[in-house]
């Protein structure tokens, strides 16, 4: 519960003060269960949040526009944002615009849309990674750590750079339980053993400071590699081959499984055979001939395919028969039982896209299945039952639990939608020069 957010929305609503303190003083005191504090609480956000809103009626325009965000009128889970779809890959491409990396330094950034970004030190590529704890693993702490953990060395690993360091950085609500933050770090720990990755450091904090109440659980991995050759995305070539490994999900299906009651299923995610496989590439020098490699997250193959072939300006040609095989067989059960689409969820299989002979050299070191191949185009497509699809990202993500199923709506006007997001863009590339002008004077 955001106590600050609540008290800004009923002032802005004109919602009396004293009807404001009553309210907030009951949902306060559902957590903090002490009456005098609870009011003091309740008292003393309402003061804060007060002052805070006085910025609503500074004259000073250009101070008041650098305080205030730009409003899209557009609610995050409106947009999808998070949801490994259409939404959230039409958003990122917005947050790219804003972020130009200092493109002389910069070998793969935000624009690339890649699984991390690449800079140039001393003659070896650095590349760094960092991923979000799933939100629906919050009370799961040890499982979330594992699994953001492994997933941030995932994105480092598949550009074809040995891992150096992981980072961890935790915001636990007010009223979380320390043994949480505990929790969390074995997870991340576990994984770091497992692969011999150091875990170095991070941050530990509350959600929010004083203002959130509840026990959620907000983390992140930042994982940090470096390597002699990397394997982007936008590296794929006509003619190539397509390898997968059996992937057995992360905190997507961990997920699935807690919230549907398949709990024997974590067991088959508890493993870093990702990395490992990714290792081997890496010390017999097979990455130096692989074009690209990715793990399938991003809304599963369907998000990963659709990534690739904007990136790369080529089109993924998949089978759907051995694509099945790509799956753990619990996982995939479990899927079926549900009804859920396995091709638009995080399955966590490692990609693989090279040249033919590579293909047979890789097929002797590490176990892979052959699912497809790359030519000419921009698309990517399945091959069922004879027939050819276009493979391509729903609005979200496939829907993994009761909750995503109610709330799996598609916008009415998507395009309606990306214009407002796009203004919002604009106004703050917008601020960000204006600002970075005065300090570029100031420093010349």
């Amino acid at each position: 519960m955001d106590i600050e957010e609540f008290v800004r929305k009923k002032l802005r609503e004109n919602v009396p003060e004293e009807k404001i303190i009553e309210e907030g003083f009951k949902r306060v005191l559902e957590f903090k269960e002490d009456e005098e504090f609870s009011l003091k609480f309740i008292k003393a956000v309402l003061e804060e949040v007060k002052a805070s809103e006085k910025i609503l009626k500074i004259k000073d325009e250009t101070l008041k526009n650098l305080l205030l965000y730009p409003r899209a009128g557009v609610k995050m889970g409106e947009a999808g944002v998070g949801s490994r779809g259409e939404g959230d890959f039409f958003v990122h491409r917005e947050i790219a615009r804003i972020i130009k990396s200092c493109k002389s330094r910069a070998i793969i950034d935000s624009e690339d849309q890649d699984d991390a970004g690449v800079v140039k030190a001393k003659g070896k590529y650095i590349v760094a990674a960092v991923d979000g704890t799933h939100s629906r693993l919050s009370e799961f702490p040890f499982i979330a750590g594992f699994h953001v953990a492994r997933a941030a060395l995932r994105d480092i690993y598949v550009m074809g750079a040995e891992g150096l360091a992981l980072l961890s950085d935790i915001h636990l609500a007010d009223d979380g339980d320390v043994g949480k933050i505990f929790d969390f770090t074995a997870g991340i720990a576990t994984v770091s053993e497992a692969t011999e990755v150091p875990l170095i450091g991070g941050s530990t904090l509350r959600v929010g400071g004083d203002m959130v109440l509840g026990e959620r659980l907000v983390s992140s991995v930042t994982a940090i590699g470096s390597g002699d050759h990397i394997t982007a995305r936008r590296h794929a070539k006509e003619g190539d081959l397509i390898l997968m490994t059996v992937g057995s999900g992360g905190g997507t299906i961990c997920a699935t499984a807690i919230y549907h009651g398949y709990f024997d299923v974590v067991y088959e995610t508890l493993n870093v055979n990702f990395i490992l496989d990714c290792q081997k590439l890496i010390r017999n020098s097979l990455t130096n001939k692989v074009h690209a490699m990715t793990d399938v997250t991003n809304g599963g193959i369907r998000g990963d395919a659709f990534e690739i072939s904007k990136t790369a300006k080529v089109s993924l040609v998949f089978d759907y028969e051995t694509l099945v095989k790509t799956v753990n067989k619990k996982v995939l059960k479990m899927l079926e039982e549900l009804n859920i689409d396995f091709l638009g969820v995080s399955t966590g299989s490692l990609l693989i896209i090279c040249p033919e002979d590579t293909a047979r050299e890789i097929k002797r070191l590490i176990d892979v299945i052959e699912v497809g191949y790359v030519e000419r185009g921009n698309k990517s497509y399945l091959i069922k039952d004879g027939k050819r699809e276009e493979l391509k990202p729903k609005f979200r993500e496939a829907p993994y639990t009761p909750v995503k199923k109610v709330v799996d709506r598609e916008p009415e006007n998507f395009e309606e939608m990306k214009e407002k997001i796009r203004k919002a863009c604009d106004e703050a590339i917008k601020k960000k020069e204006f600002v970075l002008n005065n300090l570029l004077k100031k420093r010349n």
